[in-house]
């Protein structure tokens, strides 16, 4: 294969070496190697071909390249540029340093040559950056057919998500009126526990210890909190207090929950194609499960009109159904919810969809990410039920905020309100005795 390569011909831009400058200079030779190497190789077989064979074929190219085009490189920016058209041959180009790093929680790239991240919470600009336009919109393709989608100016918005399960929405042009942008939301392969949790003082052993009282008393429990605050991470950790033997069927736009039962079924939603034609959505998987006798049906994240036929399951025997919602507190919560209702369009009075509300689901885990990017269980409320035309709640634990030290962290105290949920005698007939000190209790946070 190595015989197949040969030598470009040199361009008379050299002669000038300040017309192009170093960085594109660098894109540039990239380019040349990737388009050399497209020439020769049969790219369906590439993916099979083993990893150094590739890596020293393409070092032969780049070699040939330095040479003709007289680019003083060392070896050690050598074996860079080797990698790089590696991850471009093979992966997902720039983006693969940052898809290899653990600690990176979000890839947000803006444009071309604006690539953020979240790390532990916080935003930082990153070096790493596309050729131009074109070469960040050949990623976002690469991207969306794995998965079997397509993305062009008929269809500019797209969801999908990587082999590793990191969900991905990318726009383009007309819409994007910069440049294509994208975004990664990663979840890796290990799934945070509840004793990190703890570990974390995202809550307090008592705040758990009630949840996986509730959740083993198959209460149905709503989590609500804003963007990347933590509510798909608090679902996983407290879907592990549900009993083995139970049937789960979850539902969900872009596969996220790591359930970690063994009777799972897990149902995701399809788009329509160009023609409008075959598209899935989360109302017609609800509906479905109920027909697959599920003991708990878990909806990812309630954005529409499922919303009311994932209340009538809640309503009619699937008992211990959890969710999560977009809203910034638990009354906001319920506001979100019945205006999802309203748009099945079906002219329910409002009183029938609060009472409907307050009857399923029982308790409220408000999370939150601070200013400081740790993640917080905020409050645990109980639903009391309706009055004067809105949903009322009670909080069984919250979290005080106290302000911020030198450091930039947030100070604070978890502590129960002393309130006497009602839910106990629920608990005490599943079973399940919770002492009365737990609401007592409390946990100072000092980071």
């Amino acid at each position: 294969m190595g015989s197949s390569f040969r030598p470009m011909p040199s361009r008379g831009g050299n002669n000038n070496p300040g017309a192009v400058r170093p960085a594109d200079r660098y894109f540039e030779l990239k380019s040349e190697i990737h388009k050399k190497l497209i020439g020769v190789l049969n790219m369906e077989r590439v993916s099979s071909l083993p990893k150094e064979r590739l890596r020293a074929e393409i070092g032969r190219v780049v070699e040939r390249l330095l040479e003709d085009e007289r680019v003083p490189m060392t070896t050690a920016e050598q074996n860079k540029i080797v990698e790089e058209v590696l991850d471009e041959v093979l992966g997902l180009g720039p983006l693969e340093t940052l898809l290899k790093e653990p600690t990176i929680s979000d890839i947000l790239v803006n444009g071309f040559n604006k690539v953020y991240i979240e790390r532990f919470g916080k935003l930082a600009l990153t070096p790493v950056r596309f050729k131009d336009n074109g070469h960040l919109l050949h990623i976002i393709e690469k991207i969306v057919s794995q998965v079997g989608r397509r993305i062009d100016e008929a269809q500019p918005i797209v969801d999908a998500r990587l082999p590793d399960g990191s969900r991905v929405n990318a726009i383009i042009s007309p819409l994007a009126l910069d440049g294509p942008a994208l975004s990664i939301r990663r979840f890796g392969r290990h799934v945070i526990t509840s004793e990190e949790m703890l570990n974390n003082k995202t809550l307090m052993p008592a705040m758990l210890k009630f949840l996986a009282a509730c959740v083993q008393a198959k209460t149905t429990v709503l989590i609500s909190g804003g963007t990347g605050s933590g509510k798909t991470t608090t679902l996983n950790a407290l879907s592990r207090f549900i009993p083995e033997e139970e049937r789960i069927i979850t539902i969900e736009d872009t596969a996220e929950l790591q359930l970690q039962q063994r009777h799972l079924v897990k149902f995701e939603t399809r788009p329509p194609n160009l023609n409008k034609e075959g598209g899935i959505n989360q109302r017609q998987l609800v509906r479905t499960a109920l027909r697959m006798r599920p003991d708990r049906i878990i909806v990812g994240e309630c954005r529409g009109a499922e919303a009311l036929d994932m209340l009538q399951a809640m309503n009619t025997g699937v008992e211990g159904s959890m969710s999560t919602v977009h809203a910034n507190s638990p009354r906001d919560a319920f506001s979100r919810l019945e205006a999802m209702i309203l748009m099945a369009d079906l002219e329910i009075p409002t009183r029938v969809i609060l009472q409907q509300l307050a009857s399923a689901i029982k308790i409220v885990v408000q999370v939150s990410r601070l200013q400081d990017g740790t993640r917080k269980v905020i409050a645990i409320s109980e639903v009391e039920g309706v009055r004067d035309d809105r949903v009322e709640t009670r909080d069984v634990f919250v979290f005080d905020r106290a302000g911020v030290n030198d450091a930039g962290k947030v100070q604070g105290r978890f502590r129960g309100t002393g309130e006497t949920p009602r839910i106990l005698e629920r608990l005490r007939i599943s079973g399940i005795t919770v002492p009365l000190t737990l609401f007592q209790e409390t946990l100072d946070v000092n980071l």
